[in-house]
């Protein structure tokens, strides 16, 4: 095991600083880590891009947050509050509500949501130069009603501090105070008044803004625990299966980058380009190195973690640490896997023998050799064993003896 790894370092790097197995000169090694790094960049913008081609859970339903938010919401302002967030589109941006949500679809996989565009469009009538208004009357009568309670404040302040001057007998022009407490209380007293005159004003906007028919209608709509109940499920699903959906769009982006440097790769290697072969095998390892990233990314953030983490959450309680143990088990079990399927299918050291034998080629490195040639002049490989049966030479890790068709037992990679 630990000689095959060795082993695959020692090619990974040879293969890396070497054309035609001579070493790279420094400027020439410089260049291809400039290539590498500008491509591996590129890669990863190409990633960021593909990842975001199919529509995010809160663009495909816009309107589930506002309305969890409203469902969980237990002042008593809370039906002008989210009437109130149909006005937050007058900034210039003259779209509306259900404009802004079907928007989410154009360059992206997916549909909006049904239910959320119409929430959008109950919104957008309620969003008139009339309601508006009302909202305007109703912010201008708050900013009044807060700038005299900070004048109360202040004022207190000053009346508390003039009460002690009073009560410790010091004459009015020695105060440090600019008004007197006679005259504190009565401007307290008439910033009181005008307070709660502003107030009931207030109260009475509201009112009128909330009896009106698209109002009326907007929150009979949010009252709706059928179609909320529809919005919720779909967004926690699409939210469960979005980072799976990711990574396979991800994987379409590099697999056929990864196959095409691959097949240039042995293709220069057969032809003896040795430049091609080299750049071919810096792609490739370039285009490797993203996708086992986001594969972690996946095992660390996906949904495979968010169902271990429901399970664990399930048996455990409280007890979530034990998560821990689940990953140290899993992913070395996911690794040995890997690993068996790439020595087994991808990397089959009997297939790849096969091939090179058929096309005079050595076993070991690929790189084309003599008919009867013992050994392979770039790498030394010896390319023959001893049959069990009849002791005369045959190909090393072909299944059959070539002289008299007995089964050959795997021979290991020295």
């Amino acid at each position: 095991m630990f000689t095959q790894i060795r082993r695959f370092f020692r090619i990974f790097f040879r293969k890396s600083r070497t054309i035609k197995n001579e070493p790279l000169n420094k400027v020439s090694l410089i260049v291809i880590i400039l290539i590498d790094i500008f491509i591996l960049t590129n890669v990863f913008a190409g990633l960021d891009d593909i990842s975001r081609w199919y529509i995010d859970p809160s663009q495909a339903y816009p309107c589930y947050t506002e309305w969890e938010n409203y469902q969980t919401n237990t002042t008593q302002d809370k039906d002008y509050e989210i009437v109130k967030s149909s006005f937050s589109n007058n900034t210039g941006d003259q779209r509306s509500f259900q404009q802004i949500y079907q928007q989410a679809e154009q360059g992206h996989l997916g549909k909006v949501s049904p239910i959320c565009l119409n929430y959008g469009n109950y919104k957008d009538k309620i969003n008139t130069p009339e309601n508006q208004q009302i909202i305007t009357t109703i912010a201008q009568k708050e900013e009044k009603v807060s700038t005299l309670e900070e004048s109360n404040r202040t004022i207190r302040a000053q009346y508390d501090s003039t009460l002690l001057e009073k009560i410790a007998g010091q004459s009015r022009e020695r105060s440090i105070n600019v008004v007197g407490a006679e005259k504190a209380k009565q401007e307290l007293d008439q910033n009181n008044r005008n307070i709660s005159t502003f107030k009931k004003e207030i109260s009475e906007l509201k009112k009128q803004l909330l009896v009106k028919t698209e109002s009326v209608g907007f929150i009979t709509f949010l009252k709706d625990d059928s179609k909320f109940s529809a919005v919720e499920q779909a967004y926690q699903q699409a939210s469960f299966w979005y980072p799976s959906i990711q990574l396979t769009f991800q994987f379409l982006f590099l697999v056929p980058l990864i196959l095409i440097a691959l097949s240039v790769h042995n293709f220069a290697q057969r032809k003896g380009y040795g430049l091609i072969s080299l750049i071919s095998w810096h792609l490739s390892v370039v285009f490797f190195v993203p996708l086992i990233i986001k594969i972690f990314e996946f095992l660390q953030f996906g949904t495979l973690v968010e169902f271990i983490f429901d399970i664990a959450s399930t048996l455990f309680g409280g007890l979530i640490f034990l998560l821990s143990y689940v990953y140290i088990l899993l992913i070395p079990l996911l690794g040995f896997g890997i690993i068996k399927f790439f020595q087994k299918i991808v990397f089959n050291t009997k297939v790849q023998a096969a091939s090179r034998v058929q096309e005079s080629r050595c076993i070991q490195c690929a790189k084309k050799i003599k008919l009867h040639d013992y050994y392979c002049p770039h790498c030394s490989c010896y390319q023959y064993v001893e049959c069990e049966s009849c002791h005369e030479l045959t190909y090393k890790y072909l299944q059959y003896c070539k002289q008299c068709g007995h089964s050959q037992e795997p021979v290991s990679n020295q």
